[in-house]
């Protein structure tokens, strides 16, 4: 299962009322480093199906949400749960710094 593919029609049903966790990731096709986690992103998709959403933003498709999260540096990825945002980190270099981002209250129930 593919990253779910954000923009500001779905952002607020795919995030803040989502029931599951969710890891955004705010990304552009000409960023480098973007192109280096965006396999990982794909990889976590498939394997936390149902357990956690995972969804990509292009902050060049996304001014507004891009904005509104002061995204100044990218590949950022911001993690929600239940609406709220719970941490951010930019430019995680693997699987397990993108894990770390949920907490471990989320991590236990995975």
């Amino acid at each position: 299962m593919a990253a779910i593919v954000l923009s500001k029609e779905n952002f607020d049903q795919e995030v803040y009322q989502s029931e599951l966790p969710v890891i955004v990731d705010f990304w552009a096709t000409w960023c480098g480093p973007c192109q280096e986690v965006l396999p990982i992103v794909e990889a976590l998709s498939d394997e936390l199906a149902g357990k956690v959403k995972v969804c990509k933003l292009n902050v060049d498709d996304n001014p507004e949400l891009t904005a509104k999260f002061r995204v100044m540096t990218i590949p950022t990825l911001i993690t929600f749960n239940k609406g709220e945002k719970l941490t951010e980190k930019v430019y995680p270099r693997s699987k397990e710094e993108i894990l770390a981002l949920l907490g471990e209250e989320i991590l236990k129930t995975l």
